[in-house]
């Protein structure tokens, strides 16, 4: 199992991250199919009140989903969204849906519900990889990890609401809606333990089987759940009595990780399957291995057995699934996949095969009467050793599969494998599995451009542009779509200027915060949710009773910066950065009561709060509010080119905004100061005004304002609206002089910002140095 960074867990990080960040997900098409790898199966036969059989499918897109089995036939039934990272195992109790992931917890479900989670279970420190269930004792449930822990749970216990007590605090952690703690968590995507110290008094704990030193990969529990075994990177099989945690035995034979585990239904026989390829069948009355099966050239990562234990099912990463014959030794290859086997699922006739492709499919497997498969031919001896059948395929004796093609094939959606944040900060470019290449928005969360099968880094070359906008967001593709990171105040780095993201309707000097934008995108639908609700209406003016307990926890951080016109737009949503309700991005958040959640912007009811978002989201939505940030101004000198006649018309160092462009048609209309308004007298202005206006800076001052925010220090230059001003820029269209800008030697393009400037062409740690000159004949 590889170990790889979440979206909803980073403690691999090196940094710690202060405040908790926020994701979310993109999805470019409908919810009905997975996005990735499939990870585990369960099947749920007959269920009332519709007869329907049920097969439930947990993915590397942290989605499980549920399926509707009838007339061989598979149709979507429901999507259970709310693990932040790789479902890794789902098992039935009864008719509650038990899950586990790599964000460390498990989940609960009502199988037959619409997909909401009842209750979240965290006591692993580590990802959870695998579950066992007892059949006739549907309430006791097992899981393991790469924690080393493996736990018992009682999962009618662990159900039980418990009342708080007078001594628990707002900050305790549940274990989901309404339980305490169990014991210290570590909370996906943070460095924090938070512990209980009287969490067993109040809540539920479960029996803790000791023993493992290193990863758990695999857990089988008998019907009756007396006995379970469990299997690893140990290399061992140790069984256990699940209902004291004690160790009964340890069996060892396999000589690397073990993947899959089975155990008959009394509990005396027990199969095991090995990264070494072998198939081992132990006697756990006798505590030893009484038969070894070398069917597989490659790790064996999954086993399914026929309901008398007669015969296995055998897949793993050679691609094939074999059936073995536990008593003649007889094997024979079933089928053969594109993609590595992860798990199988027998389903009376038909076995369900899951691999790292995001597609499901049957096949033929005769699991009441698996004899009529080898009256087919083509069946073997399995071997004894390891090297027997990797030796046999090299000779040429590569068996045939006996079925060709699927009898039922649930298709999956391409997962993306590569992506490229572009300089525009705003357009992501990714390739997926089936080397599709497509254009996403990210501040929209949309597909703009669906390239089809292209090469991916000539797109990249094409799409080049030469501009510099600071790096917002974050991004990763573990869960098979695009999971864009906010951490703050990083994410508030980012701004341009209305008239760049085609906004109309807005003053073109207007300066848009990408991510304020993007996040107020994303809450839409939960403010207006919450503006309905009895007792929760938001003012008029955004603030309200939650906005003020974002306001004191920021209460800290005594200045905070509100962005110029932000009033202007504060409640009209602007159309770039308006996200699809036909797909809508999930969010993910660490949480502080329930801990990390998943959930469809357009599933948030309104009631989320501090204790379920970040507080500095809802700062920033309900309040237009952002926290301080790092210097967003650019410091640069203005000089005449060298030999032009033109005069120096300032002296000392400029300040800018880095967004600043070297020159735009811009009006100034008004008394305004040159600090007042951003963007509307540009470099090129600036210029042309100190040379047909004459109105110098004080050349013994190194501190004064530079045009529209450009300051070279802390005292203001005249205000550029008084009487004799307005005159002489009326005249500006007849008497100003063509200039250009130039930086190393080089014309800038009027459209570059000073940010473009400093990292394309000046290049350099010292501040930029700029020249300007008549323009020359062409």
């Amino acid at each position: 199992m590889h170990r790889v960074g979440s979206a909803g867990n980073t403690s691999g990080s090196t940094r710690a991250r202060k405040e908790k960040r926020l994701t979310y997900v993109l999805n470019d098409a409908d919810d009905t199919k997975h996005r990735a790898g499939i990870n585990c199966l369960a099947y749920l036969k007959n269920s009332a009140p519709d007869n329907y059989d049920y097969l439930f499918t947990g993915s590397r897109d942290g989605t499980l989903k549920r399926w509707a089995l009838r007339d061989g036939e598979a149709s979507f039934s429901a999507t259970f969204e709310s693990h932040v990272d790789w479902v890794n195992d789902a098992i039935l109790a009864g008719n509650t849906l038990v899950s586990c992931s790599s964000d460390t917890t498990l989940k609960t479900w009502n199988c037959l519900s619409d997909g909401v989670c009842t209750r979240t279970l965290r006591q692993h420190s580590d990802y959870v990889i695998c579950l066992a269930a007892a059949e006739k004792n549907s309430n006791i449930v097992a899981s393991g990890g790469l924690g080393g822990e493996v736990f018992i749970w009682d999962i009618d216990a662990a159900l039980l609401p418990i009342a708080k007590t007078a001594d628990s605090t707002e900050d305790d952690v549940s274990n989901g809606n309404t339980m305490q703690p169990m014991t210290s968590l570590r909370c996906g995507g943070t460095n924090n333990n938070i512990s209980a110290n009287n969490s067993q008094s109040r809540g539920y704990s479960p029996i803790a089987a000791k023993g493992h030193k290193e990863s758990v990969y695999a857990l089988a529990m008998n019907d009756s759940g007396t006995l379970l075994v469990s299997g690893g990177t140990e290399k061992v099989v140790r069984v256990w009595d699940p209902r004291t945690g004690s160790k009964n035995m340890k069996l060892r034979g396999h000589t690397d990780n073990i993947r899959a585990l089975l155990l008959d239904s009394t509990g005396r026989y027990c199969l095991s399957g090995s990264s070494d390829s072998m198939i081992r069948l132990w006697d756990l009355g006798q505590q030893r291995c009484v038969h070894s099966y070398a069917v597989h050239t490659d790790s064996v990562w999954a086993l399914a057995s026929t309901p008398s234990f007669t015969h296995v099912y055998s897949g793993g990463r050679d691609l094939s699934v074999y059936l073995t014959d536990l008593s003649t030794r007889e094997s024979v290859l079933l089928c053969t996949k594109e993609h590595p086997i992860l798990q199988l699922a027998l389903q009376d006739d038909m076995i369900w095969v899951a691999t790292t492709d995001s597609a499901l499919s049957a096949w033929p497997a005769e699991g009441r009467s698996p004899q009529k498969v080898f009256q087919r031919g083509g069946s073997f001896l399995a071997g004894n050793l390891s090297f027997s059948r990797a030796r046999a395929s090299l000779e040429g004796s590569a068996p045939v599969p006996v079925y060709k093609e699927p009898s039922i094939t649930i298709p999956g959606i391409p997962g993306i494998i590569q992506h490229e944040i572009l300089n525009n900060r705003r357009h992501v470019l990714t390739k997926d599995t089936a080397g599709s290449v497509k254009l996403w928005d990210v501040t929209r969360g949309i597909v703009t451009e669906d390239y089809g099968k292209i090469s991916f880094e000539e797109k990249k070359e094409e799409l080049f542009e030469m501009v510099s906008i600071p790096a917002w967001f974050t991004m990763d593709t573990r869960l098979g779509c695009l999971s864009v990171h906010l951490d703050t105040p990083q994410c508030f780095s980012a701004e341009m200027y209305a008239i760049d993201l085609n906004i109309l309707g807005t003053p073109e000097d207007l300066k848009i915060n990408l991510a304020q934008e993007t996040l107020r995108g994303l809450f839409s639908y939960w403010l207006a949710k919450r503006r309905q609700k009895p007792g929760s209406q938001a003012s008029s003016n955004g603030d309200s009773s939650i906005g003020k307990e974002a306001s004191v926890k920021n209460a800290p951080h005594s200045r905070l910066e509100v962005d110029d016109g932000s009033e202007n737009h504060m409640n009209v949503m602007l159309p770039a950065f308006e996200f699809s309700t036909v797909s809508p991005p999930s969010i993910i958040t660490e949480g502080s009561q329930g801990g990390p959640w998943r959930k469809k912007i357009t599933d948030l009811d309104g009631m989320e709060d501090e204790k379920d978002l970040p507080w500095w989201c809802i700062d920033c939505v309900l309040n237009g509010r952002l926290p301080p940030r790092e210097n967003t101004k650019c410091s640069f000198y203005l000089h005449p080119f060298e030999g032009s006649s033109l005069p120096n018309v300032t002296q000392g160092k400029l300040s800018a905004p880095r967004i600043l462009r070297i020159h735009k048609v811009c009006a100034c209309q008004g008394k305004r100061t040159f600090e007042s308004t951003e963007a509307s007298v540009l470099v090129i202005n600036y210029v042309v005004e100190k040379l047909v206006l004459d109105k110098p800076v004080d050349a013994g001052s190194s501190d004064g304002t530079f045009g529209s925010g450009l300051s070279t220090g802390q005292s203001q230059l005249p205000p550029i609206g008084d009487g004799s001003l307005r005159s002489g820029l009326k005249s500006w269209p007849k008497l100003k002089p063509n200039l250009e800008i130039l930086c190393n030697n080089q014309v800038l393009s009027p459209e570059m910002s000073l940010a473009t400037v400093r990292t394309y062409i000046w290049k350099k740690p010292e501040d930029v140095i700029l020249h300007y000159r008549l323009v020359q004949s062409r």
